[in-house]
């Protein structure tokens, strides 16, 4: 089963076991407020989504060398509303291994057309920006889910606590918008068949 590891923001690792392993966004030392990404992180691939500090650290991933066996299509959008104009281009990466789709938006900040969600929906996982301001926000982040439809959903890229950039709006902006929530213990989550809703992850 895969493993989903949380490094704050909107930094994961998945892991496939025998089918490899990747990082999306890792971000420099000490450009997130309350929150570091750890030392010594390796994986077969990363992934950035667009060219920023807090998305594009690839230095910071040590590669093993070894080529994953799951396949990865990218799709292009906008780091805004406005086709790019004030924050540049955004790329969502799909991965696929095994029958599991994972789904990283990065920092998304417009709407999905008909033909990228008709890509991105159905999927097993979804890691999606919240907090607004640089991305979508969280009342654009539940309509975007209720396009796509994924099994099991968890936010990323919000303010919690000391953890985020000021500016941008609080987890609990999103999670109101939902009947329920999981809470999960920790930053990592085996995601089993039974693993679906909205999930939480904690550093």
């Amino acid at each position: 089963m895969p493993i989903l590891s949380w490094y704050g923001h909107a930094c994961f690792k998945l892991d496939f076991g025998a089918g490899g392993s990747v990082v999306f966004d890792p971000y420099e030392f000490g450009c997130v407020p309350g929150a570091e990404m750890p030392d010594g992180v390796t994986a077969d691939m990363v992934l950035c989504s667009h060219d920023h500090h807090d998305h594009n650290a690839a230095g910071r991933v040590s590669l093993s060398g070894n080529a994953p066996a799951f396949t990865v299509t990218a799709v292009d959008t906008y780091h805004d509303p406005e086709q790019g104009a004030l924050r540049g281009t955004n790329r969502i990466s799909m991965v696929e291994y095994g029958g599991f789709r994972a789904v990283h938006l990065g920092d998304l900040g417009c709407a999905l057309t008909a033909e990228q969600i008709e890509i991105l929906k159905g999927a097993d996982l979804l890691l999606i920006p919240v907090g607004g301001h640089f991305t979508i926000g969280p009342e654009e982040a539940k309509r975007v889910m209720d396009q796509l439809m994924p099994r099991l959903t968890v936010p990323m890229h919000y303010r919690r606590g000391e953890m985020g950039f000021p500016i941008i709006a609080a987890l609990e902006d999103f999670t109101s918008l939902f009947e329920s929530c999981t809470e999960l213990p920790g930053s990592s989550l085996e995601i089993g068949p039974e693993t679906r809703g909205l999930c939480v992850m904690n550093l």
